[in-house]
């Protein structure tokens, strides 16, 4: 079934022609210092039919048949063909469900809402999918007699939970910088537990993105970060597995928030291939959400993409996305361009109401999901979104790992929101009667 000719490389984005082959550390092109992206052997993919990958990527879908149960792996040939499958590191990512939002959907006039709830996933987020990708490609190249002591990343919580659980599970060293009271404890506690050599670093992530750099060029460490496009690699199967989650139809618009930009750039990339490949006829059209507090992205939409500016990050419920110089920004901007795509930005208080408005639905969203929600709703009010459209937002993270998040606004303990949809224990003394009477009347203020 597996056919080994597939081929994938690493190749410079600016179009200069530079190659270099998968197994080799590097992250930028040597002549001209652009980033790189993963290439694949379009004319031997299209050797078989649209139908037939089809088909075979739905073969494979959560079956048992090692590696391919893993909705990444299940995609092989289109993610990283370079690794043998006795290497590979897999904890069954993918496959995460497809959330009706019927409810919210009708309360904002879109009927055909859908949220792909990606972090229900091992470590909760949808970093899995890519992590997946580069550890394996890690422990092929040790296989191979290469000299990777260890994998480092700068995160924000959820990069660094799936980097430091892929290498627990594959017994390589990892290492994590984290910006210093700047993450949640459920993220913290997530690299702490899987043994990870974890540094909380008095900077915000843009300064831990500068030291993990300087630290794997110069110690042959190897670097787990978004700039490695073997992490978009995997990233990229949530596109292939939208469509095929709707029995292979695409859906008219993709919400999905954005920091690193490593996200949406791997969302167009998976969409782009497909339509290449000939397994979809039509793109989606693409929203990429940034938290206002860290909005370089938005405001270089609003010079239609003229100009770019890094910013200095402000804080940020949606801590995950609090990135002012986006490595991934080129990438982001030519999936933008290819798609159609819009840009749109959230307030704090607009971003702690969309996820309780969210939550109120049946939904446990992160912050992250709420920088998303809120876009959505500002573009269905717009009239961008049309009511008859299909649209699917991209949940990034489990709402378990943001509790504190959750809490502090149902108790009006976020600085400068007010929260309009709070809901706390009614406390009252053990009375059946007094519980009675409450009862009743907070089920007739409820149903109204």
């Amino acid at each position: 079934m597996y056919r080994k000719s597939y081929r994938a490389w690493f190749e410079c984005i600016s179009g200069c022609g530079t190659t270099y082959p998968l197994n080799e550390v590097v992250y930028r092109c040597g002549k001209c210092g652009d980033l790189l992206e993963v290439r694949h052997d379009i004319e031997a993919l299209k050797q078989k039919s649209p139908t037939y990958w089809a088909e075979l990527f739905d073969q494979r879908y959560k079956g048992n048949e090692w590696p391919y149960g893993s909705a990444v792996w299940g995609k092989k040939e289109m993610v990283c063909p370079n690794v043998a499958n006795e290497n590979v590191v897999s904890m069954y990512e993918g496959g995460s469900n497809v959330f009706w939002a019927d409810r919210l959907g009708h309360e904002i006039g879109v009927e055909d809402l859908w949220v792909k709830q990606c972090g229900n996933s091992h470590t909760g987020s949808f970093k899995d999918l890519g992590m997946t990708v580069l550890v394996s490609m890690v422990r092929q190249m040790r296989a191979e007699g290469k000299n990777i002591p260890a994998v480092a990343c700068a995160s924000t919580g959820d990069t660094s939970a799936a980097l430091a659980a892929y290498c627990a599970a594959a017994g390589i060293p990892a290492i994590v910088f984290l910006p210093r009271g700047k993450v949640s404890i459920p993220q913290l506690i997530q690299p702490l537990a899987n043994g990870a050599i974890t540094f909380a670093l008095d900077t915000d992530f843009d300064g831990c993105m500068k030291i993990v750099q300087e630290i794997t060029a110069k110690e042959n460490i190897y670097l787990a970060n978004s700039m490695n496009s073997l992490r978009i690699e995997g990233q990229k199967t949530i596109s292939i597995e939208l469509v095929q989650q709707f029995e292979w139809e695409v859906p008219d618009w993709v919400i999905i928030p954005g920091g690193n930009l490593g996200n949406v750039s791997a969302l167009g990339n998976g969409f782009l291939l497909m339509k290449e490949l000939g397994m979809i006829s039509k793109l989606p059209r693409v929203c990429c959400a940034q938290a206002e507090n860290a909005n370089p992205l938005y405001l270089s939409y609003l010079k239609e993409f003229m100009h770019f500016q890094p910013v200095t990050a402000k804080k940020t419920l949606a801590s995950a996305i609090q990135i002012g110089n986006p490595v991934s920004i080129k990438k982001a901007i030519r999936v933008l361009r290819a798609m159609n795509g819009v840009v749109e930005q959230a307030s704090e208080e607009e971003i702690a109401d969309a996820c309780a408005r969210a939550d109120r639905t049946g939904l446990f969203t992160c912050p992250h999901t709420g920088v998303a929600l809120a876009a959505l709703f500002k573009l269905v009010a717009r009239g961008i979104i049309k009511p008859d459209e299909r649209v699917i937002v991209i949940s990034t993270a489990h709402g378990l790992k943001f509790t504190d998040f959750k809490l502090k606004y149902h108790q009006n303990q976020l600085e400068g929101i007010t929260p309009r949809l709070a809901n706390l224990p009614i406390e009252l003394p053990a009375d059946f009667n007094a519980v009675r009477d409450r009862c009743l009347k907070e089920i007739e203020r409820v149903s109204k």
